[in-house]
Formats: C-alpha cells, structure tokens, sequence
C-alpha cells in the first residue's frame, strides 16, 4: 500500500521518518515547501507540489496537523481526489470536526478515520507511541497494518470521533497529573527536600507513581523544559474537552 503523509511537523516528520524506512512512504506535502523538499532528500520520497500530486500517489492519506482549521483546510481541498482512497487524520481535533470532515469523505467514495496519537516525539522515533483510532471497522485492516510500523499499539476504539474522545479522556488525566506533579515537586523544594529525594519519592516511592513521573521528576529536579509536547497544543485540547463536556 503507497502512503502518503501531509505535515511535517515535530511529529509527522518523525511518523513519516518510520514510514520512509520501512518503505511504505510514496510522498510526502508540507506548507513549508522546505521542509518537504528537506524530507524527500533525506528519505528520497516524492515532495509532492500540492494535495493533489500526493493523493494521486498514495492509496492511504496521513493528516498530522495542528488544529480543526488546518484539518479542515486539507481535507476539503483533498474531498475531489478521495474517491476509493483512505484518509487518517492524526491530529487531535474535535470529534465534531471530525466526524463532519469524514461524512463529507464518504459521499465523495472514501473512507476516513480519527487515529491521535498518545506518546511524545521520543517515543515516535522509538516506535513507542499508541495510535486510538475511529471509523468504520470493516475498512481497518489495512489502517492497522499501516500504523503498526510506526507504534508499539493500534487501538480500534469505535466508529468515527471515537478515538478522539479516547484521546481526550488521556488528555484531561494527563494534564491534570502533569499540574500536580509540578505542583507537588514545587512544594517539596520549597519545604527544603532535595531535588534527588523528591525523583525518588515521586518515581519510587509514591502510590500515585507512573511512566510519567518518572519521566518528568528528573527533568524537574534539572529544570530541563525542553520541548517534547507544546503548552499550546495541551492548552488546544483542554479547550476541546470543555467545549466537548458542555
């Protein structure tokens, strides 16, 4: 199956990287004409000039984007060359957005899926992320056979919107530990323990202990904020939760 993926950003890059080597990419189309033309000399896949050159180079579509515009802008400008074709949008949107964005794919005689992605730009390069996917069940096979060159897990959550929400269930109890956690190592600095017996507490000892914590203590105790998921893009999904739970 050829794939074609469009955005190339911290993590469509680094999904269509995954997918370039294990040679499943045929094209690649990115606003940034730069950073596609970047992409294709490095994993030598097609830069596509417009949605139009991809989609006619690809039997699977990749849309990993930042928001509902951006998702909204490319698949309707794919819509006239979605016929027989399947989109996966990556992004993480409003359930809303995306099940009108994939009735309007249906009428044109393709299929789309909600597939966000739970994991950082780390555990892309590692293979590591989980991909919780919506749509039509009996089109998912090859979605799965796809996704799995670039995750450690592919979960069929229900039809369309439905990985969405899954997403966003994540997304609200990750940025709620995500506050505490840094509330609580705030605090133990404060009181006058050491940055180390707070890693220790927090990654060991602690009932409230996870994968996350063990990974974000130490990265408190050396103030590293480095960049592995942007404020703006957790602030974008909390925004959709409660636009959601309204």
């Amino acid at each position: 199956m050829r794939v074609g993926l469009i955005g190339l950003g911290v993590m469509g890059w680094r999904i269509a990287a995954n997918l370039a080597q294990d040679g499943l990419l045929s094209a690649v189309f990115n606003r940034t004409r730069q950073k596609a033309e970047e992409f294709s000399k490095r994993y030598g896949v097609q830069a596509a000039r417009d949605y139009g050159e991809l989609a006619k180079s690809a039997d699977l579509i990749i849309t990993m984007l930042s928001d509902d515009e951006a998702v909204k802008e490319v698949v309707s400008a794919l819509l006239p060359y979605v016929a027989s074709k399947i989109v996966v949008d990556m992004s993480t949107i409003s359930p809303e957005t995306s099940t009108s964005l994939a009735e309007e794919v249906r009428r044109r005689g393709g299929v789309m899926f909600d597939a966000p992605v739970i994991g950082t730009s780390v555990a892309v390069e590692r293979r590591a992320i989980v991909v919780l996917v919506g749509g039509p069940k009996e089109s998912y096979p090859p979605v799965e056979e796809v996704l799995r060159h670039t995750a450690s897990a592919v979960v069929y959550v229900g039809p369309n919107g439905y990985g969405l929400y899954a997403k966003l269930v994540n997304n609200l109890f990750l940025g709620a530990y995500l506050a505490a956690l840094a509330e609580a190592f705030s605090f133990g600095v404060r009181a006058g323990l050491s940055p180390q017996f707070l890693i220790d507490l927090l990654t060991k000892y602690s009932s409230a202990r996870s994968p996350t914590s063990e990974l974000k203590a130490p990265k408190l105790a050396a103030r590293d904020y480095s960049v592995q998921f942007a404020i703006k893009h957790m602030r974008k999904d909390l925004e959709i939760i409660q636009e959601v739970a309204r």
